[in-house]
């Protein structure tokens, strides 16, 4: 399936100031120039989520979060609910990074469950996938991201706005990427085990690639079938790096 307008989204991970919304207004001031046909968001550290919502209000980029927790409200120190993120302005929220996954030690479950309290709290969650090396060296790239995609897309997402973001954890800021061929299958396979998980409803969610994402590959990748958009990491960081991935679409 090729998807006409494409969701172009940027992880920042943990950086930024308020002193990088400069960046976010560049990015913002290009796109209401260009009038972009793609949709084009911003996940920025929640300390940014209000500033950054307030900053580029009525333009064309979306904000997300980058985590949220299951619950709504709660006796959970330090932790940001979906419902939090809404209030402060954001419109997405990425949901079981590879970084959260592999460094919080994420299931499935806990996956799931964080992308069906989202899907309450009205954003959209983009739910992410993706193998190991070792996995990829043993074979196994397609059925680990069938299983995760089975175990982390809760019910709920059949009725409502979401996307998935394949991620093969050993091409994230690495600068090493798949072949596009090797994309193509992982994305083909996303896409069976969406409908497999969601029946119809799973046949037009976007599946976005991440994983050293630049400008200089953005438009190959993104050409390719049921590529839906992109998740980019350090290359959001600059409005210049960013645009590049954004007119590539």
């Amino acid at each position: 399936m090729k998807h006409a307008v494409k969701l172009i989204a940027g992880n920042w991970k943990m950086n930024g100031l308020a002193a990088s919304l400069g960046e976010a207004k560049a990015l913002r001031e290009a796109l209401d120039a260009e009038a972009s046909a793609h949709r084009v968001a911003l996940c920025p550290p929640a300390t940014l989520i209000a500033q950054m919502a307030w900053a580029l209000k009525g333009g064309a980029v979306e904000i997300g979060g980058q985590d949220c927790h299951a619950k709504a409200s709660g006796a959970f120190t330090g932790s940001v609910s979906a419902p939090m993120l809404k209030d402060a302005g954001a419109t997405l929220v990425i949901v079981g990074h590879s970084e959260r996954r592999q460094g919080f030690g994420e299931t499935d479950a806990d996956v799931a469950a964080k992308a069906g309290a989202a899907i309450t709290a009205g954003l959209e969650p983009i739910v992410c996938v993706g193998e190991t090396l070792e996995q990829r060296e043993a074979g196994r790239a397609v059925e680990v991201v069938r299983g995760q995609i089975l175990g982390s897309i809760p019910d709920t997402a059949a009725g409502a706005p979401f996307a998935v973001a394949y991620e093969p954890v050993w091409a994230i800021g690495t600068g090493l990427t798949p072949t596009l061929e090797q994309i193509e299958e992982v994305h083909v396979a996303a896409r069976a085990a969406l409908v497999e998980r969601l029946g119809e409803a799973g046949r037009t969610a976007p599946i976005l690639y991440g994983g050293s994402v630049k400008p200089d590959n953005a438009k190959d990748i993104l050409a390719v079938p049921e590529v839906g958009g992109a998740l980019v990491g350090g290359a959001s960081l600059k409005a210049a790096d960013f645009l590049g991935i954004v007119r590539a679409a």
